[in-house]
């Protein structure tokens, strides 16, 4: 037997299981909310970067977000757009690795990210007064770099123990990308360890971070009802009303697709699911951020070119 087996060296990424007219509007859809994705990010960093008012550690860690977003969609949209006009055009073994690789590490640097983001809110309001000395940029460096690390090592632990694993057939990925459930439901072996890691990193990296943000802002929302000035307490909730709104689209469609028992519809649900991390939440965080924050627009005032660019961005997207 196993002298008949073969090894696999490419995949066929099946995608959505629509007709080929259905594919052409898909493509086109897909294309736009790429492009949307590139501008909305690629005009948030260009803001920050040129408005002085901006260089804080808020906006530096916005900063890493957009650029995070930006490599979650230019990691797994350009394959996919690629597919939806040629459906059997395979993706090598090597690339479909790097690929799930990729998506792990950003996904958990957004995790990271997120928890740090809620943390800067947390000494901004609560702490006020020592927030400069807290969050230093020494600080501010050392949470990013750690951030980056760790999401690139766990991402690593998961592609070796993926590695170890013969594929010896059948090569259909009923995805869009190579995510890693799908990769493994592809190999010829107990994939127990894999999902055994899985969880386990699920609930550090998704329900434990969720927690310590629901902990910051239980703090965080006392403080602001203690706020007396009405000024103070609306831009207090604005900032970070936009930062909950980030953290439950990502949190809650990674708990869905990971920490739900499976059902008969499970892979074609997933599928929906994982286009919030390649389009909507990539697209909807610099219109989040910046719709419903106050230094953003007085920022964009200040410079009538990206003005301009971000309001038509708005008005495409509307």
């Amino acid at each position: 037997m196993e002298s008949n087996k073969t090894t696999v060296t490419d995949f066929i990424l099946l995608g959505f299981l629509v007709s080929p007219k259905m594919h052409l509007v898909l493509f086109g859809i897909f294309f736009l909310l790429y492009t949307f994705t590139l501008l909305g990010n690629g005009v948030i960093l260009a803001l920050i970067h040129l408005d002085s008012r901006l260089h804080t550690p808020m906006y530096f860690f916005l900063t890493q977000l957009a650029i995070v977003d930006i490599s979650y969609a230019s990691n797994t949209v350009p394959q996919m757009l690629a597919n939806l006009l040629d459906p059997v055009k395979p993706i090598t073994f090597a690339g479909c690795i790097m690929q799930t690789y990729l998506f792990l590490m950003f996904a958990l640097i957004e995790c990271i990210l997120l928890v740090m983001m809620s943390y800067d809110r947390y000494v901004a309001i609560c702490h006020p007064l020592r927030y400069t000395l807290i969050m230093s940029w020494r600080m501010c460096g050392s949470l990013t770099i750690t951030s980056w690390v760790c999401g690139s090592l766990l991402a690593l632990v998961h592609v070796l123990l993926l590695l170890r694993l013969p594929f010896c057939g059948p090569r259909e990925i009923n995805h869009f990308f190579c995510e890693i459930l799908s990769v493994l439901k592809l190999a010829c072996a107990d994939i127990w360890l894999n999902k055994l890691v899985i969880f386990v990193a699920c609930v550090f990296i998704l329900v434990v971070p969720l927690c310590l943000v629901l902990i910051s802002y239980s703090h965080i929302l006392g403080a602001i009802l203690r706020i007396q000035s009405g000024e103070g307490r609306k831009k207090a909730f604005s900032t970070c009303s936009s930062h909950l709104c980030v953290v439950g689209l990502f949190f809650g469609s990674a708990i869905i697709t990971y920490m739900t028992p499976n059902t008969k519809n499970s892979e074609e649900q997933q599928k929906i699911l994982f286009l919030f991390y390649s389009f909507f939440n990539p697209t909807l965080n610099p219109l989040i951020y910046s719709l419903r924050n106050a230094e953003v627009k007085d920022a964009l005032r200040r410079n009538p070119n990206l003005c301009f660019f971000f309001y038509y961005w708005c008005s495409l997207l509307k």
